[in-house]
């Protein structure tokens, strides 16, 4: 009898065990998305991010916040590229200190901030609404480190040249919004679809598997090699998206926004780091030249066998370099901006 009730307890047991592992493998199969969202929510809570939302009249905000404003060093607001989200920042946050004050925003439109119109699309338009974010959250009480990527570094570097008594300082990362010596691959294949007659899919918005395989090669210089399912759940959580992803591209490709970064860099006045992936065959490396050659005492820095996605592929050295970046400019605070005013042009080949 007792062995009979022993074997019945092993069977719930392992009933219970079975249950859950059941709900991962059909969630795994049938809905990829909601477990790579699942998943982010789960890297949010070990970080110690809270996601939260501002609202400022009619227009709501969605940003991960870890921290307190009033550290030793300045506050961090991180700007996210085109049809990415807050989720992107996760690498990098894992290594900035833990008491490091830290705020991810979804740019607008994207992910939880209010989706409105073309307006709101545009670099100046976005440079407006982060504007708000940042007022609506008290963000602007103290000078803050803004950081930017890809088209966030685009909004990054246009904000800074206009409202520059808000900022500590600035980093870009493999902006967007510049003319660039050298055409990218995708710079490339732009033009061919700006000449071409037929409509033709914009590599950056995919609508296939195969396409979004071909996506992450022209994003990583080393792309990761994921599973089918996690590639299908990667589409189903963007093509949804898509329609607003085209109307995004179309406004910060136009001709008020394509070169807001160039028209405006000669404006920008806070010290400057800019990272660049070598490899980056989204927006030339050719880029960060520009940008140093306009603004001579800016730092860069161009990480080796990198590409454009350096959050992703190498998020340890970049949240190093912003984090040395802060504590330099804390040091100059006390030296007469010594060091900010140093030219440096390095080249990384370690993680």
């Amino acid at each position: 009898m007792m062995e009979l009730n022993v074997a019945k307890m092993i069977m719930l047991a392992g009933g219970v065990l079975v249950v859950p592992v059941l709900a991962f493998v059909t969630s795994f199969l049938f809905w990829p998305g909601a477990l790579l969202k699942a998943y982010n929510w789960y890297w949010r809570r070990r970080l110690g991010l809270v996601v939260r939302f501002s609202h400022s009249g009619n227009y709501h905000f969605c940003y991960s916040t870890r921290g307190a404003p009033g550290g030793a060093t300045p506050s961090l607001l991180l700007l996210h590229g085109f049809s990415a989200t807050k989720d992107m920042w996760l690498p990098v946050v894992k290594f900035l200190p833990r008491n490091q004050h830290v705020v991810c925003v979804d740019m607008p439109g994207h992910e939880g901030t209010s989706r409105t119109g073309p307006e709101d699309y545009s670099i100046r338009g976005q440079v407006e609404r982060i504007h708000q974010f940042v007022q609506s959250i008290g963000l602007d009480k103290r000078p803050f480190h803004l950081v930017g990527t890809s088209m966030g570094g685009n909004v990054a570097g246009v904000y800074a040249a206009t409202y520059p008594t808000h900022l500590s300082s600035v980093t870009l990362v493999c902006p967007a919004g510049l003319v660039y010596p050298t055409d990218s691959e995708f710079i490339s294949r732009l033009r061919e679809l700006e000449m071409g007659e037929k409509e033709e899919s914009i590599p950056l918005v995919p609508t296939t598997i195969q396409e979004l395989e071909d996506m992450l090669r022209l994003c990583c210089n080393t792309p990761p090699k994921l599973p089918r399912q996690v590639l299908s759940g990667l589409l189903a959580n963007r093509i949804p998206n898509n329609d607003f992803y085209k109307e995004v591209f179309m406004e910060i490709v136009g001709e008020k926004s394509r070169h807001s970064l160039q028209e405006n860099m000669h404006l920008i006045t806070v010290p400057l780091q800019v990272i660049w992936g070598k490899e980056d065959q989204v927006l030339d490396v050719s880029g960060a030249a520009v940008l140093q050659g306009a603004l001579p005492h800016c730092q860069v820095t161009v990480l080796d066998s990198c590409g454009h996605s350096v959050a992703l592929e190498r998020p340890r050295k970049a949240a190093k370099l912003i984090t040395d970046f802060l504590s330099e400019q804390a040091d100059s605070d006390g030296n007469v901006k010594k060091v900010s005013r140093r030219k440096t042009f390095e080249l990384y080949a370690d993680p």
